[in-house]
């Protein structure tokens, strides 16, 4: 690939990950809009210390959230170090694992206010149904993008494409479980949700996919 190809190819990925950069800041700032500081009225006599005890689903549903798309953010953009190229459909699929991205303070914020209430099922439901859609749009980006080397960087070794197949590729199905397992067990469903988030960041942050690209592949130097 000439000079000037791989330069279009870099500028182009780059307008995505910008994009989707901003969609992963907006969301997880917002995220923050949910913590009240209470006002000195509103405590009815009531100690801040009890008050802020009594708080903690919120709390809960902010460390939850924000470290949901952390996660999300740092997987994304694990998969740009290896896509090089665009077009209409890779953006589209783009876009809906955006749009999960963008929502995912909701359904995380649903079940953290009823997880100890009646409508627990229905609110782990809604997250564990959240987290199921956005690891079938991982897998849609990834494989889009990786089928034939459609859109890869083309010094990806096909090693390092088979072991990212492997490790999105059991996602969804566990995501399912753990839909399935709301109905039955509230905490047993979010253990599970959570014990996969943990995976993901461990593969995100601290694990290569196995195998090895050729010597000459470096990941997109691109800034985040």
């Amino acid at each position: 690939m000439g000079p000037i190809n791989k330069s279009r190819e870099d500028k182009e990925t780059g307008r995505v990950e910008a994009f989707s950069d901003g969609i992963f800041a907006i969301a997880i700032t917002l995220l923050v809009l949910n913590l009240k500081v209470p006002a000195f009225e509103s405590l009815a006599g009531q100690s801040l210390e009890s008050f802020l005890f009594a708080q903690w689903p919120v709390f809960l549903a902010y460390l939850l959230s924000f470290a949901t798309i952390l996660i999300m953010w740092v997987n994304h953009h694990h998969l740009f170090s290896m896509i090089r190229r665009i077009d209409n459909t890779f953006l589209f699929i783009n876009g809906g694992l955006l749009l999960v991205v963008s929502f995912a303070p909701y359904p995380t914020s649903l079940l953290a206010e009823h997880i100890q209430h009646d409508y627990a099922v229905l609110a782990m439901a809604f997250y564990a149904g959240m987290s199921l859609l956005a690891a079938i749009f991982y897998n849609l980006l990834w494989n889009y993008a990786s089928r034939g080397n459609r859109l890869l960087a083309s010094n990806v070794d096909k090693n390092m494409v088979e072991a990212v197949n492997k490790q999105y590729r059991f996602g969804p199905h566990i995501y399912v479980v753990a839909f399935m397992f709301s109905f039955i067990n509230v905490w047993i469903s979010l253990l599970i949700c959570l014990l996969l988030a943990i995976f993901w960041a461990f593969i995100g942050i601290f694990g290569k996919p196995e195998g090895k690209a050729r010597a000459d592949y470096q990941p997109s130097q691109k800034a985040v």
